[in-house]
């Protein structure tokens, strides 16, 4: 993992359906959220205000890359889950009117995913990764993208969970953007709920990429008699950006302890608010 300037930058292999990167940033040690005990936490959900988004068949859907950015080439399907998860994340703090004025569409679901293209473009310029789109898609990372909305004005700022009990504290008051390795067991969710960890030998299937995706809310939640959460107990909704043909409807789930256990040093977690 290289270092530069207090910046960390954790590279995974590139993916038609992934490209996210970890990017930890030593300031962000500054904006840390953590959970009081004393507070008792409560299932949650947080609706995104745009559709299930989709950042493949992206020709099927009418977006040509091409035309967006002119003298990019045309492709089919772009690593912009970074960008994706970032536009989930964004219409929930801006109103139709602030969207509108922001060229962001939330009831058009192709223009809502030409918007994701055009913020994780914009990311691929700040985020200490090699290469830019257009036209190289190489990926970006959380970190970049809450940048990008930041410089815009779009947010005010945002802040980072370090453990479980931050991020199920994080998710009492709207969804976060969380970043992780995406095993290849991940692709297909099992039962009927989802659980990209249903699988108990999903590790043993290797890592395929980097994923970002918008942690929606927590479906259960389970504390201890000091308030400690208990992270298998507690289970976490997502939305994904493959389309509402994946999992259920888009989206999945997975346990606290798995992301805060064999995915923790790969995981980093992002809210941010107006």
């Amino acid at each position: 993992m290289p270092v530069t300037d207090g910046v960390l930058v954790h590279r995974y292999p590139m993916h038609p359906r992934l490209g996210r990167h970890q990017r930890l940033d030593g300031r962000s040690l500054w904006f840390i959220h953590r959970h009081k005990h004393s507070h008792v936490l409560k299932p949650t959900h947080w609706e995104p205000a745009i559709p299930v988004l989709d950042q493949e068949d992206l020709e099927a859907q009418g977006i040509h890359t091409s035309s967006l950015f002119p003298g990019a080439p045309e492709v089919d399907a772009l690593g912009s889950c970074t960008g994706n998860a970032a536009t989930a994340a964004v219409s929930r703090i801006l109103n139709a009117d602030e969207a509108r004025a922001a060229g962001l569409n939330y009831l058009d679901a192709i223009a809502a995913e030409e918007w994701a293209i055009g913020q994780y473009a914009a990311a691929t310029r700040v985020d200490d990764c090699a290469g830019q789109w257009p036209t190289d898609d190489t990926g970006s990372s959380g970190l970049a993208n809450a940048q990008v909305l930041k410089a815009g004005g779009l947010i005010g700022g945002y802040r980072h969970a370090l453990d479980a009990d931050g991020l199920a504290s994080l998710l009492q008051t709207d969804g976060v953007m969380l970043g992780m390795a995406w095993y290849n067991a991940f692709f297909e969710p099992g039962g009927p709920g989802a659980f990209i960890d249903a699988d108990p030998d999903w590790a043993r299937s290797g890592i395929a990429g980097g994923h970002e995706i918008y942690a929606t809310g927590l479906e259960q939640i389970v504390q201890d008699h000091a308030g400690r959460v208990i992270p298998e107990k507690t289970v976490v909704t997502c939305r994904n950006s493959w389309s509402q043909s994946w999992g259920d409807a888009g989206s999945f789930r997975v346990h606290l302890s798995t992301l805060y256990g064999p995915l923790r040093s790969s995981l980093d977690a992002i809210q941010i608010h107006a």
